[in-house]
């Protein structure tokens, strides 16, 4: 049997095929070493693990009935390593070859391991004329590419079709030790709810769905978007095209499970434009660039939001320390401030830990980008800010979060209608002047929202300077809950949520403040007793006696 055909096995590959615990392969192992049908000693030993025959074990788990599966003898291709892989990832990469005719035999609905190498490259020129996605990787495998056909063949008879076959070969990344592909994977609850994001979002903007994900290598959240839409509204699906590489196995991917894509043509510096109503999706560090820091990171969702009209939106995926913890880094923190300023964030959202993996202590957010509202002063823009990282996203609690989510798109009147339930709407001004977490405030309870009171306060203040207080003639005005009681809040709270500000100053005696017609000052006694006037106060005294003192003015929001 050659290389392409073998199927290599590790012994957790052979638990997972007879549906056991890992110990339990072991202790079979061992207790039938001196018996008349014994476990098959390993056929090959690689980076110190023992690798078996798939074909041997199936026949063993048949002949002595041990495991829980009894069509491993059929399923053996489904669980054993994909064959010949190439650690490097480079050219001849048995793992590319096989996508690709996994995506091949999708395409034409061939059976190709009963073809010849020559025959089997003009199936995939036919394909692909203008070698896109498949041409190359079939080509690469020389005399290899016959056993190889024969392998994918086997491979779909055991996963029922060439897309579920090619999920799997995508699984084996992990199990083999791509370190720059497992540190990425997505968790699938992750995955359904940014799908579910990004659908709701594009009926929204009605016409046809067209998703793009500009970030090299990623497909992860695509796939999910390909599950959510369904067969019932056609989508248009946008990669990224980067001369090759990573791209190739986003389209194979797409293609495979019958998917119509086009391409993205990003520059050097990672800018990009993409015309017409578009959700993008993205995950940051992608598949292509595992690496990524930081400043990196937002840099690329500035190049993303920087090319979005008001029919685009964009539900992206990123370490929170990235999107709404601290501390952040100087560099890092203007970026992230610049970008709350467009005022196309429309949501922040904290997730609940596990959600990568193999990286399960990496917090991860979400950020959706959407319209920008230019007519709203920049001082009056809202952003949905909810923290989920005590609760586990189970359907009820996506459902939720993504109604909440669409809501928050819109204007100020569509946000005083909804009702959340894990949001609140927070001021971008709050939020850029606060030191802590864009998600850490209280949380919302069933009374009526206090952000909405707070937009509703603006929007009636703007009324009232801008000389339009005739549109408020017919305002009636309601008495409040006799029930409900102010409760007492902190002078630091008020100071963090931006509602105080801390100015330095000076100790003056009272004698040196004379009591005679002046600029009213707050002192000491008017503090403790808010109902006394301001007593008048000369500001030469202070001025005069106290170089370092300065008059100001201001207010109490």
């Amino acid at each position: 049997m050659s290389e392409a055909q073998a199927l290599p096995m590790t012994l957790s590959d052979v638990a997972a095929l007879a549906q056991v615990q890992r110990p339990a392969v072991s202790m079979w192992r061992k207790r039938s070493a001196g018996a008349d049908v014994p476990f098959p000693e390993p056929a090959t030993r690689e980076g110190g693990r023992d690798l078996f025959d798939g074909d041997q074990v199936a026949g063993w788990l048949e002949a002595t009935g041990r495991g829980n599966n009894p069509e491993a003898v059929n399923d053996v291709a489904a669980f054993a390593r994909a064959p010949g892989v190439a650690p490097d990832g480079g050219p001849g990469n048995t793992l590319d070859a096989l996508t690709a005719l996994l995506t091949l035999k999708a395409i034409t609905g061939r059976s190709l391991g009963q073809l010849g190498a020559d025959e089997i490259l003009d199936v995939a020129d036919e394909s692909d004329p203008d070698d896109l996605f498949l041409f190359s990787e079939v080509e690469a495998m020389g005399p290899a590419l016959a056993s190889t056909a024969s392998s994918a063949d086997r491979l779909v008879d055991s996963a029922y079709n060439p897309a579920a076959a090619f999920e799997h070969l995508l699984a084996t990344r992990y199990r083999a030790g791509f370190r720059e592909h497992a540190d990425t994977a997505v968790a699938e609850p992750a995955v359904e709810l940014i799908a579910a994001v990004a659908v709701e979002l594009a009926a929204a903007l009605g016409g046809q769905f067209v998703f793009a994900d500009s970030t090299r290598g990623g497909s992860d959240l695509l796939l999910g978007v390909v599950r959510a839409t369904g067969e019932g509204a056609p989508a248009t699906f946008l990669t990224a095209d980067d001369d090759g590489g990573t791209s190739r196995p986003v389209r194979r991917r797409l293609r495979v499970h019958g998917m119509d894509g086009g391409n993205i043509s990003v520059g050097r510096g990672g800018e990009f434009t993409v015309q017409g109503p578009v959700v993008h999706v993205a995950q940051y560090p992608s598949p292509g660039e595992p690496g990524m820091d930081a400043s990196e990171v937002l840099t690329s969702v500035e190049h993303l939001a920087l090319q979005m009209d008001e029919h685009q939106r964009a539900v992206i995926m990123a370490p929170a320390r990235v999107l709404c913890d601290v501390p952040v880094t100087g560099g890092v923190e203007e970026l992230r401030s610049g970008l709350l300023r467009t005022g196309r964030v429309r949501a922040i959202v904290r997730l609940p830990p596990g959600l990568l993996p193999f990286r399960p202590r990496e917090a991860q957010a979400l950020w959706v980008l959407g319209p920008s509202f230019a007519e709203v002063p920049i001082a009056e823009r809202w952003t949905l800010v909810a923290d989920l990282s005590t609760r586990e996203l189970t359907e009820g609690v996506r459902q939720d979060l993504v109604t909440d989510i669409v809501a928050s798109m819109g204007n100020h009147a569509t946000v005083r209608a909804h009702s959340f339930r894990f949001a609140r709407l927070a001021q971008a001004r709050v939020l850029l002047a606060g030191r802590g977490s864009f998600v850490a405030v209280q949380p919302r309870d069933s009374a009526p929202g206090h952000s909405d009171v707070a937009l509703r306060g603006n929007s009636l203040v703007r009324l009232l300077h801008t000389g339009e207080a005739d549109r408020l003639s017919g305002l009636v005005m309601l008495p409040g809950d006799p029930t409900r009681t102010m409760q007492p809040v902190s002078i630091q709270k008020l100071i963090a949520t931006g509602h105080l500000k801390y100015i330095k100053g000076n100790r003056i005696d009272d004698a040196a403040l004379a009591s005679r017609d002046g600029i009213r000052v707050l002192g000491t006694a008017e503090l403790l007793d808010l109902h006394s006037a301001p007593t008048p106060r000369d500001p030469g005294v202070v001025t005069g006696e106290h170089r370092s003192g300065q008059l100001r003015s201001g207010s109490c929001r």
